[in-house]
């Protein structure tokens, strides 16, 4: 079984206090944002109270884990970049610009800023990549989570507005339900323009 608190412990025993661990949601959906969250643990921290990587939680668990986070974190930090933004600089970009407001949300400056994957944006404190890092580092996983349930939150909102697509369903995920909206209602406003599955390059190709 991993120890979620590894690599926090590891951070902190060599002098590494405020380590934020840094995830994000949304880089794959046809439509709405990408959010990144970031979070610090306190060093004191011994329990994981069943924190996970967020596509391991039922959206139950996702919701009711959330709130406990957000009382026992020293801080969190929330980057939202819309759909537009995603569409002028790619989504790569637009994650890592997610990931960065987040950070800069936090209420300490990190002395060291874990982030899942490979990739590691323009920081200003010393950052380290882990992969799969939301199933091995709390900080990551919370951070995951604090991004899922705040973006499917955004989803739900725009599901009120547009709920011909089923967003609250999907979140905007390419769904065969979602593809079939799409061919039938055309392109909602938060759809992203640069995203084109193969189902739908006709329809994309007549925005061209």
């Amino acid at each position: 079984m991993i120890d979620l608190l590894h690599h926090e412990h590891q951070r902190w025993q060599n002098g590494r206090q405020i380590v934020a661990g840094v995830d994000e949601a949304g880089r794959g959906p046809l439509a709405g944002p990408v959010v990144a969250a970031a979070v610090v643990f306190p060093p004191s921290l011994s329990d994981t109270f069943g924190i996970n990587d967020s596509k391991k939680l039922s959206p139950k668990n996702r919701e009711r884990l959330k709130p406990l986070i957000e009382d026992i974190a020293l801080a969190i930090g929330v980057g939202i970049v819309d759909h537009v933004e995603i569409d002028r600089i790619n989504i790569l970009q637009a994650t890592y610009k997610a990931m960065q407001i987040a950070v800069q949300q936090l209420s300490f400056t990190p002395d060291l800023v874990l982030i899942d994957g490979r990739g590691i944006p323009d920081l200003e404190m010393p950052c380290e990549s882990i992969i799969k890092g939301d199933s091995k580092s709390v900080s990551i996983a919370a951070a995951s989570i604090i991004a899922k349930v705040t973006r499917d939150h955004i989803m739900i909102d725009m599901h009120e507005k547009f709920p011909q697509y089923g967003f609250a369903q999907h979140k905007g995920y390419g769904t065969k339900k979602h593809i079939q909206a799409i061919r039938e209602h055309g392109l909602s406003p938060i759809h992203r323009r640069s995203f084109r599955p193969r189902a739908l390059m006709d329809i994309y190709d007549d925005l061209e």
